[in-house]
């Protein structure tokens, strides 16, 4: 810290522009400030370098980043990182499935049935878990996956920007897993499904209740909304109804848990929201497997 300069009338110098007396200090580092230099705060006035290093506001630095709607600091790099991941992880799925036997059989979410290819017994049920996640990924036709990673660019890369990419991929993954637990629930166990569809309803919703927070117009994400929901019925014989249904509520109320709550308790509510949906669908995993065995 610079020394005061001596004064001519008993008054310190401005710490920036010596020779300039002055009897204000700032209040954060108690360096003497002339009227040049003073930045007005809720009490009294700091300099300038300790506005710009956000210790003027009463937090640290890393405190005064620009955040983004979930309260998270702003990333650098690609804003949309994540989502590119995410459909470069569909798209090899996707080819696997195309070029390596029993690849989609081996993966897809069924509850409990016997495949006469394998010859075994084979299902959720049956202790293979990890088709509850598998089957997030996976697409068997062209224009599933091909409808599928539009809608994942379109609503993924505003809500990466909004939520930060770790609650992002949270709302991703919970929202796929929860249509993956609806369908084992309600659907026949030996019918097999590719909930790939059920993550992407998640961004629907949680887009709904983005633009609903920031007060946007609401008409445009209802009608896509609506659209989706309209297929989904027509075509409910072909279309895993559950997936959508499940995938829609979750990334809704994921969503709503990442935008809520007072600010000083934000971190807690967010992800104590994303630990009660990832419990939810655990629980109903295990009741429907329970009845299964």
């Amino acid at each position: 810290m610079e020394q005061d300069q001596a004064p001519q009338h008993g008054l310190s110098s401005c710490y920036r522009h010596p020779g300039v007396e002055t009897g204000i200090r700032c209040t954060r580092c108690e360096r003497p400030i002339c009227p040049d230099c003073m930045v007005e705060a809720s009490v009294g006035f700091q300099c300038r370098e300790c506005v710009r290093s956000g210790s003027g506001t009463g937090h640290g630095a890393a405190a005064a980043r620009p955040r983004n709607i979930a309260g998270g600091p702003l990333t650098a790099g690609d804003p949309h990182l994540v989502t590119k991941v995410l459909i470069g992880a569909n798209a090899l799925v996707f080819l696997a499935g195309l070029f390596v036997a029993d690849f989609v059989d081996r993966t897809l979410l069924i509850g409990l049935a016997y495949d006469l290819q394998l010859g075994r017994v084979i299902g959720v049920a049956d202790g293979e878990w990890y088709r509850m996640v598998t089957s997030v990924f996976l697409h068997q036709e062209v224009w599933h996956i091909g409808f599928n990673m539009l809608g994942l660019w379109v609503l993924g890369g505003p809500l990466e920007a909004a939520f930060g990419r770790v609650r992002y991929l949270a709302l991703f993954l919970l929202s796929g897993l929860a249509g993956s637990a609806l369908t084992y629930v309600v659907a026949a166990p030996n019918q097999g499904s590719l909930g790939a569809s059920g993550a992407v309803f998640g961004l629907m919703g949680a887009t709904f209740v983005m633009v609903r927070r920031l007060r946007y117009d609401l008409r445009p994400v209802l009608g896509l909304i609506a659209l989706n929901v309209l297929i989904t019925v027509v075509f409910r014989d072909t279309i895993a109804w559950e997936a959508h249904l499940g995938g829609l509520v979750a990334g809704a109320v994921i969503a709503y848990g990442l935008v809520s709550g007072p600010r000083e308790r934000r971190p807690v509510v967010q992800w104590g929201v994303c630990a009660l949906v990832l419990v939810a669908t655990v629980v109903m995993t295990v009741m429907r497997t329970a009845a299964l065995s």
